[in-house]
């Protein structure tokens, strides 16, 4: 329960940052977004349709033809983001905040975006729109969300050059990109995972040293080299970012001749890291 009320609270606050990007970044400089939100602003700029009611009424239909790609959860989820978003567009549809900087405009543009859909994302929602192809391609393809989101929100972004121009398209792919870097960091956090593959002839005492100094658990796959067919255990462990140093000056105390790979790790579930169940 406790999850689940955290979890609204991102959405809330997500869909609130994300509003205020709307109305204090994008609409008052002429820039634009991507996705669902880009042909919300488009109609604004085109008929002054109202944002807040155009979102939701556009999101609702592409969530009614998505629904089916998100499970039960991230639907109520994204239910609760798309009404929140809405709102809040037209809550704070009158705020201001005067800068003439069009360059800081459009980086601080993107940083609320970043923030606000990576709450709601990291919450388990979606803002429907590009997102949900976001996610959808996550789910099917494994692209990483964030990139997904650029590719389908440059292809609506692009579209908007007739109307707000060159320099406002380029100050929009500005934004978005940094809005791709903060949302990435928002959703993947400050401590990124590592996967090590050790293969020592040491490995047992290698293992030992690893579950007693950094208690962290080790697999041990059985492997062979293909040049001497010799048999040789390969050693796998997932550890923080931070712990890399002290994990090769344990492999070097112990067998200075290792050999050892070590790989960036996106996302770690388990014991020890992020519960599954989250």
């Amino acid at each position: 329960m406790k999850r689940k009320l955290a979890d609204i609270f991102l959405l809330i606050a997500g869909s609130f940052i994300f509003a205020l990007d709307i109305n204090l970044f994008v609409i008052p400089h002429d820039l634009s977004e991507g996705g669902v939100t880009g042909i919300t602003i488009i109609l604004y700029y085109l008929f002054q349709w109202s944002p807040g009611l155009v979102n939701l009424v556009l999101n609702a239909i592409l969530l009614i033809v998505g629904y089916k790609f998100l499970d039960k959860q991230t639907t109520v989820y994204t239910i609760i983001a798309i009404v929140c978003n809405s709102l809040f567009l037209h809550l704070t549809e009158g705020w201001t905040l005067h800068s003439d900087e069009v360059l800081l405009n459009a980086i601080f543009g993107g940083v609320f975006a970043g923030v606000g859909i990576g709450l709601i994302v990291r919450a388990g929602g979606t803002t429907a729109g590009s997102v949900i192809l976001a996610r959808i391609a996550h789910k099917y393809w494994d692209w990483n969300i964030s990139y997904a989101l650029l590719f389908f929100d440059l292809i609506v972004a692009f579209s908007s050059y007739f109307i707000i121009g060159a320099q406002s398209l380029m100050l929009t792919i500005v934004m978005l990109f940094v809005g791709t870097k903060v949302m990435e960091f928002i959703i993947e956090g400050l401590n990124p995972r590592k996967a090590v593959t050790i293969i020592s002839k040491e490995y047992d005492h290698i293992a030992q040293e690893i579950n007693s100094v950094m208690e962290r658990g080790v697999t041990v796959f059985p492997g062979y080299g293909y040049y001497t067919k010799q048999p040789k255990e390969v050693l796998y462990v997932v550890i923080n970012k931070q712990e890399v140093p002290t994990l090769k000056k344990i492999v070097k105390s112990v067998d200075k001749d290792a050999f050892i790979t070590i790989h960036d790790v996106r996302d770690v579930f388990g014991e020890g890291f992020i519960d599954l169940a989250k």
